[in-house]
């Protein structure tokens, strides 16, 4: 059984250039624009690890973050965020909203697989 990681993104091309440097490695992704439309797809299905982005339209990263701790069905699935804020006030609001990692764009494949391998296994 494949594993399931959500990519959350306003930008369609950095999700697929994440889809690209996972493509290959036997994961199922889901897309999602923004934090509200990427809850909308957790509707209880497993998901064994998110990718986020911080600065997004509608619902930002961080308070998707905070709202996918509330869910029971989500509340330990891991969250990476991959975002361009590299201060370290925002990467410790994001740790304290339940992220557990941070990576800055632009990134290296090599480096988001092996974030992604620290997570779930393939």
């Amino acid at each position: 059984m494949s594993k399931t990681i959500l990519i959350v993104d306003d930008s369609a091309s950095m999700r697929a250039v994440v889809q690209v440097a996972l493509r290959g490695t036997g994961y199922e992704m889901i897309e999602a624009g923004d934090g509200k439309a990427a809850l909308a797809k957790m509707t209880g299905q497993k998901i064994h690890l998110i990718i986020s982005d911080v600065n997004m339209p509608v619902m930002d990263g961080i308070t998707f973050v905070k709202e996918v701790k509330k869910m029971p069905a989500y509340k330990f699935t891991p969250i990476v965020m991959l975002t361009t804020e590299g201060q370290e006030a925002k990467k410790d609001e994001g740790r304290a909203a339940g992220a557990r990692a941070w990576m800055l764009k632009p990134f290296n494949p090599q480096q988001l697989l092996a974030a992604v391998a620290k997570f779930i296994a393939p």
